[in-house]
């Protein structure tokens, strides 16, 4: 079974750059087929999907964050990194990081971190 854990911190200061770390176990993020996402839910909002690592390292990114966005991973930990600049009060959320998998005629979210809130301090 695969497990997703965030890690990072759980309060960052206006305009500065948030760091969340996923850790996967029970599997390979270099697994065919396995596409690493970031996810976040703003207090009282929907699922907001930020942006996904695949198995083989391309990124892509929510065109609303894309500029402050970057995903990247460490292959020797089996871990992927969000990095979010220019943090605002309209970031804080609930973190997620998720397996989705990628097939011919098929998607489906796989497994799911346990979230991790975030808040902003003005």
């Amino acid at each position: 079974q695969v497990q997703l854990q965030e890690s990072g911190p759980g309060l960052v200061n206006f305009s500065q750059t948030l760091s969340l770390t996923c850790t996967v176990s029970g599997g390979d993020i270099t697994t065919d087929s396995y596409h690493w996402n970031w996810i976040r839910q703003p207090p009282g909002k929907g699922l907001e999907w930020i942006g996904r690592i695949s198995y083989s390292g391309y990124t892509y990114y929510s065109p609303s964050l894309k500029s402050r966005t970057s995903i990247s991973r460490d292959t020797s930990k089996n871990q992927f990194t969000l990095q979010l600049t220019s943090m605002t009060a309209e970031d804080a959320a609930v973190y997620y990081c998720a397996l989705v998998v990628v097939s011919p005629g098929i998607l489906y979210f796989r497994s799911w971190g346990q979230g991790t809130q975030v808040t902003v301090s003005s």
